[in-house]
């Protein structure tokens, strides 16, 4: 990608603003478009106005590839900012990497991937998923109902999840999964399985990585069966503030999620935070997110990189991302690690009266893992974007690279 020249830099916004996925994305589009003004209102950068560039891929996944290749290619975007379910990435990686630009992706994913042209800033595995099992674990938890949606990642975390789960004792037995289209509607039959499952007098949780519209009927036919916190706990991957304001929270007071951040997190950045979005919305009650934080760093890093680099120019800047630190919004740094991941800790939050989470768990920062160690086909494979190495799939044994050498 060339150097943006000029009085302006454009950045690229890719998030569904229509279809199952709206009810996620959209306010991502928003939190970009803020964090575009708050830029511009400090100088722009490099002296120049950033201006946003925004598309709808309108939870259609080749659109997304679509949608990316016009930002890249025609608008000459300088970065892009976009995606939320695993197959919009992975529609979006090959032109990001044949046109060599620069992707910030913010949301909980499966991992086994490193592009040198994709900046992940959501969870992996191991910094949502995991914690997550261990804290249900650590309260007894003995049978577990892995749901999800239908796609890449949520079959590939509970591929993840089964082997960790394994490896702590538990039997395959007592381990159940399900998955359903996006935009799922009826959840009778299979709450009712859930139910049936958790019957057996060992304590059973549901783990959900259900995502987008369908958590809404999931929620409520959860209230219908009478499935509540004390008889079987769900954890969620994907269900966060933005999620509940479109679901009656009371009778799902104890229910869990595990995230990075919660907006009900108590510190001066985060306060600060939540100020500037509600002004930029208009709105007092707006409510904050995970993945709105990790779009928040991503993008500190991304004009931290661009003054480091002197240049917009996306090699150059790549480059320049790798070790940048940024404040996080609970207290600590984001670091980007040389595997394109970050450091991020990890929250439990319980579903609270006014639509919140309370934290009732957190780990210090954690390293976000490219590659499983606990899956045969990745546990010898590392992502390192620096010398020597600069691939995103090198196997230690072997001491070649698979796959995405720079």
């Amino acid at each position: 990608m060339a150097q943006n020249t000029g009085g302006t830099i454009k950045v690229g916004v890719l998030h569904s603003l229509s279809g199952t996925m709206a009810i996620s994305e959209s306010v991502l589009k928003d939190t970009v478009l803020m964090l575009v003004a708050e830029q511009n209102a400090k100088g722009g950068l490099l002296g120049k106005k950033l201006v946003p560039v925004v598309e709808d891929p309108a939870s259609n996944w080749p659109l997304f590839a679509e949608k990316a290749r016009k930002l890249l290619a025609q608008d000459k975007v300088a970065v892009v900012f976009g995606g939320w379910t695993s197959v919009s990435r992975k529609s979006m990686l090959p032109v990001f990497e044949e046109l060599n630009g620069i992707l910030f992706y913010p949301v909980q994913w499966e991992g086994q991937e490193s592009s040198k042209n994709i900046f992940y800033t959501g969870a992996t595995p191991n910094q949502q998923a995991l914690p997550a099992v261990d804290y249900l674990l650590a309260k007894g938890v003995k049978r577990f109902a892995l749901l999800g949606t239908d796609y890449v990642y949520p079959r590939t975390a509970n591929k993840i999840l089964a082997a960790y789960l394994k490896s702590k004792g538990v039997a395959e037995a007592d381990i159940m999964v399900n998955y359903t289209p996006f935009g799922q509607s009826d959840w009778q039959s299979i709450v009712s399985d859930v139910k049936k499952f958790g019957s057996t007098g060992k304590k059973t949780a549901v783990v959900s990585t259900v995502n987008g519209d369908a958590n809404v009927p999931f929620y409520k036919e959860l209230t219908n069966q009478r499935i509540t916190p004390d008889f079987i706990p769900v954890v969620a991957f994907s269900v966060g503030e933005q999620e509940l304001t479109g679901i009656d929270t009371k009778p799902l007071i104890g229910h869990l999620a595990a995230w990075n951040y919660f907006e009900s997190v108590d510190t001066p950045a985060n306060a600060a935070f939540i100020k500037s979005w509600r002004d930029f919305k208009g709105d007092k009650n707006a409510v904050t997110n995970d993945p709105m934080e990790a779009t928040k760093i991503g993008f500190d890093m991304w004009v931290k990189a661009v003054e480091k680099a002197g240049t917009t120019d996306s090699e150059a800047v790549q480059r320049a991302l790798i070790g940048v630190e940024v404040p996080n919004l609970t207290g600590g740094k984001a670091k980007m690690l040389a595997n394109h991941m970050i450091a991020k800790p990890v929250l439990i939050g319980e579903i609270h009266t006014d639509d919140q989470f309370d934290v009732v768990a957190q780990t210090p920062e954690v390293n976000g893992e490219a590659w499983s160690g606990l899956l045969p086909e990745s546990k010898n494979l590392i992502a390192d974007w620096t010398p020597p190495i600069n691939c995103g799939a090198y196997d230690k044994l072997a001491k070649k690279c698979l796959s995405g050498a720079r």
